[in-house]
């Protein structure tokens, strides 16, 4: 199997910052794309970011500018650099993998438990 953990959640003014982090372990053979995502209360996950091996990005509109993206593919850790926040990024973020266990199999989805981001004055 594989684990998603992530942490660096918290509390946090408008304006300030935040890094989240997730490290990936188990059963891995290769990881393609990894990624966050957000769910407030009352509302459908988002995508947030991804990141894929090859350090291709892609951005929420609401978050481009403000967010970034990276991954260490040696310690299978995907990271969220969160800039500039507002109360509207208050959700709880998940990690997402798409991880190849063993060579030749198919690829599988995997999830975090989550991390609340909580921006409030």
């Amino acid at each position: 199997q594989v684990q998603l953990v992530e942490s660096g959640g918290g509390l946090v003014q408008p304006g300030g910052s935040l890094r989240l982090s997730c490290a990936a372990s188990g059963s891995i053979f290769s990881i393609n794309a990894m990624g966050w995502y957000r769910q407030a209360p009352g509302k459908q996950r988002e995508l947030v970011a991804t990141i894929t091996s090859g350090g291709s990005t892609n951005y929420a509109d609401s978050v481009k500018g403000r967010f970034t993206i990276s991954r260490d593919n040696a310690k299978n850790t995907v990271y969220l650099q969160m800039n500039s926040l507002k109360p509207e990024d208050t959700a709880v973020y998940h990690c997402n993998a798409v991880v190849r266990r063993r060579s030749g199999w198919s690829q599988e989805n995997y999830w975090g438990q989550g991390t609340q981001v909580t921006v409030s004055s």
